[in-house]
């Protein structure tokens, strides 16, 4: 399928799903708001669980390119640097539009019950663990390093589904500050460690 129009399907699925919610985003209203045939999405896609799951894929690629621009430059031993741009790419404002964040509920909420969402839903849950339990590993004993790990990512989830719930949006400056508390909290022992060896 053509980038531009599989791109369009997308943006349309987003559309969509936050109009209507996600059992009235259906495929003929997707493709209406694409401007093409549902049988389009039907082919591609093999309907809408498809449909969803590639929308979820570009979303996950999206926030991996977040992240990434904010580590970009950093210094490889700046520990507290790379939870930050984590954390920052988390709370990036292209995961927080209306419709993307209608989106993510929708797919956590459906990765219970569908098995190609819940094994997309794996990944993204070990990719955001992996990559703190790395930083903490750097400074941090194995399974001090596995909790803060454990711990900052339920807080970055916790945050973000509060925030999507609430009506009002996410307060990005809040959610930043008491997750990045988050990693003091966890780092302080090993300054402390540092400083008396």
């Amino acid at each position: 399928m053509q980038p531009i129009r599989r791109r369009q399907l997308i943006e349309a699925t987003l559309m969509a799903i936050n109009e209507f919610g996600l059992a009235d985003a259906t495929i003929i209203r997707i493709a209406r708001i694409a401007g093409v045939s549902s049988g389009i999405i039907s082919h591609y896609f093999g309907g809408k669980d498809g449909l969803l799951e590639a929308t979820m894929r570009f979303i996950l690629s999206e926030l991996g390119r977040a992240v990434a621009m904010r580590r970009e430059g950093l210094a490889e031993e700046d520990i507290r640097g790379h939870l930050y741009a984590i954390i920052d790419g988390n709370f990036d404002r292209g995961q927080l539009d209306p419709s993307v964040m209608k989106t993510w509920l929708a797919f956590w909420s459906s990765s219970m019950h569908h098995a190609p969402l819940a094994r997309l839903q794996k990944v993204n849950e070990r990719r955001l663990y992996s990559n703190l339990c790395y930083q903490f590993r750097r400074c941090l004993p194995r399974e001090e390093a596995q909790m803060a790990a454990s711990s900052l990512a339920a807080m970055i989830d916790g945050l973000w589904l509060r925030g999507g719930l609430s009506g009002e949006g996410v307060d990005v400056d809040e959610c930043r500050r008491l997750a990045r508390r988050q990693v003091e909290f966890w780092l302080a022992p090993a300054t402390v460690l540092k400083e008396t060896s």
